[in-house]
């Protein structure tokens, strides 16, 4: 990679966004990115309120190794975004293929907590002077759902118990804010994914990123996006190792014929690339 004026505002963004240019600092200690169990959890969530009404705050202190950072296998306290640099290399990746080679449509991603990887989306279009396309920040910003029986996969998924995941709509639109990077090309859709990603202004996508972490929001995302990617188009699967969203992948793969070759980004991300006809 040359250290071009884009390359470098690209490699200090991407830093940025995921916080490794500092130590990671002390967390609430209920933030289950401590890593402690439920009960552990239940405990302190119950101790730091009463701390709390006198002031007194409870704290952990994580230290993670750089490759957990940039494998994105930490759950980061100030950090913009969880995935880690290896999957924003890919995301740059297929953002300037898509540049580069002239796949027509915008850009999107469904589940985008605290806003990093969509930042980074737009902030490789503004390097590369791609003022045309849209980046679409499609999330529910209060949470994943709770299971849906019609989806026996995630029949135990708690994700939906962990409020560190419901990022409000104004706190991630203050992050676009703080890179300089919201203009009306940022196009935000709030809700489930069942009710926003049919919304017409999605007409042809060049790039469609997934983080949904259930079976459910998977497929729906699926469902509705991947007939709008181009082809030539990259599908980016972020929880690609977690049983109900690879499953989910899977069945819609098998479902519907795609048969392009499915592959790893880090432990977790993966990716393809759709056929061009």
């Amino acid at each position: 990679m040359t250290s071009s004026p884009a390359n470098l505002y690209l490699d200090l963004l991407k830093k940025t966004l995921t916080f490794t240019l500092w130590p990671e600092p002390p967390a609430p200690a209920e933030d289950p990115g401590a890593r402690l169990s439920f009960l552990e959890r239940a405990a302190l969530g119950h101790v730091s309120g009463a701390l709390a009404r006198a002031e007194i705050g409870l704290f952990s202190t994580r230290r993670p190794v750089e490759e957990d950072r940039r494998e994105g296998k930490t759950w980061p306290a100030c950090a913009h975004t969880m995935i880690g640099l290896r999957r924003l290399d890919n995301l740059q990746f297929c953002v300037e293929t898509a540049l580069l080679e002239g796949v027509q449509g915008d850009l999107i991603e469904t589940g985008v907590w605290r806003g990093g990887a969509c930042i980074f989306m737009k902030g490789v279009l503004a390097a590369h002077g791609a003022a045309d396309r849209k980046v679409f920040v499609a999330d529910s910003f209060r949470g994943l759902p709770e299971p849906d029986q019609k989806y026996p996969a995630d029949r135990d998924s708690n994700f939906h118990t962990f409020p560190a995941l419901a990022v409000p709509l104004e706190e991630v639109k203050e992050n676009f804010r703080k890179y300089g990077l919201l203009d009306d090309n940022v196009v935000f859709l709030p809700g489930w994914f069942k009710d926003t990603l049919a919304d017409p202004a999605i007409n042809r996508l060049a790039v469609m990123r997934l983080d949904g972490d259930m079976y459910g929001s998977t497929l729906e995302a699926l469902t509705a996006l991947y007939p709008k990617l181009s082809p030539g188009g990259f599908c980016i699967i972020d929880d690609y190792a977690l049983p109900g969203c690879r499953k989910a992948v899977d069945d819609f793969r098998a479902r519907h014929a795609v048969t392009e070759e499915v592959r790893a980004i880090d432990w977790a991300g993966a990716f393809w690339r759709k056929a061009k006809t």
